[in-house]
């Protein structure tokens, strides 16, 4: 999508971190705005920042782990502007479970796929068949560096599908040259709070569990190093222009070399390489 002003945007997550990125980015570029997100005072506050810096906004509390309340926001963005154009199924979080997957519970399962894959699902069930009705639009699925290397517990097991799901996307899409564009998002360290995702996890289904130092010194050290991350403004600026650019693979950080030797372990039949994510430590 070349020209972007007057046209809608739809970010789910987008009340802070990456999703208020884009949302700042694409306000940026003359276009409405529909910010999604599970945190309503968050979400209040989003929206009347972005409408004091002139943009035109509307926040919808969504649950996107929710078949119905995605449904539910794409109703009510088609109520206030009569279609949508850019869908960034951005809302995800954390891996808090600490260990190996094989201890995780299956609500820690639950968690963190119905966020990081149910979620972007049901933005594409709800959100696609809009844009092929208006034959215009583009999605954004935010992925992560995670989902093009191994080894990262569930988030990376989540970001992988994301990814696939993403690639499947296209293709459908591509085999209807339908004119709907879909980019994924791939970044690295940004600064945001994905690691208190747990703020908002529903408390009825967690188990207690003991702290393992390990685990929270590691979840610690992450969190020092996304606090150090890319300015999440600069990662919308990134996608505004993946979008006007009909970009696909859309990797922030330009981390080639360990998703060039994921590939080449997986060309030449090897076993996976555990390499060490820039800015942790060996």
């Amino acid at each position: 999508m070349e020209r972007l002003r007057d046209r809608i945007a739809v970010v789910t997550g987008g009340a802070s971190g990456i999703g208020r990125g884009m949302a700042e980015a694409f306000a940026s570029e003359g276009m409405k705005l529909v910010i999604a997100d599970i945190e309503t005072a968050a979400l209040d506050g989003a929206v009347s920042e972005l409408r004091a810096s002139g943009a035109t906004a509307i926040g919808v509390e969504c649950d996107v782990s929710k078949a119905d309340s995605v449904a539910q926001l794409a109703e009510r963005t088609l109520e206030e502007y009569g279609a949508a154009h850019v869908i960034c199924n951005n809302a995800g979080v954390a891996d808090s479970s600490g260990g190996p997957i094989w201890e995780a519970s299956l609500d820690d399962w639950d968690w963190v796929m119905g966020a990081n894959l149910m979620g972007v699902i049901h933005g594409i069930r709800s959100f696609v068949p809009i844009l092929l009705e208006q034959e215009e639009g583009h999605v954004v699925n935010t992925a992560s560096i995670a989902g093009l290397i191994p080894g990262i517990g569930i988030y990376g097991v989540s970001k992988h599908a994301c990814v696939a799901l993403s690639e499947t996307l296209w293709s459908g899409l591509q085999a209807q040259a339908a004119n709907v564009g879909v980019s994924v998002l791939c970044p690295g360290w940004v600064a945001t709070r994905i690691a208190e995702s747990e703020r908002n996890r529903p408390e009825a289904p967690r188990q207690p569990q003991e702290v393992d130092p390990e685990a929270e010194a590691i979840r610690k050290i992450f969190e020092s190093v996304i606090a150090g991350g890319m300015d999440p403004a600069e990662v919308g600026r990134i996608v505004a222009e993946a979008v006007k650019e009909r970009r696909f693979y859309v990797l922030p950080h330009r981390w080639e070399n360990m998703v060039e030797a994921r590939t080449r372990n997986i060309v030449e039949g090897r076993d996976p390489t555990l390499e060490t994510l820039p800015g942790i430590p060996d």
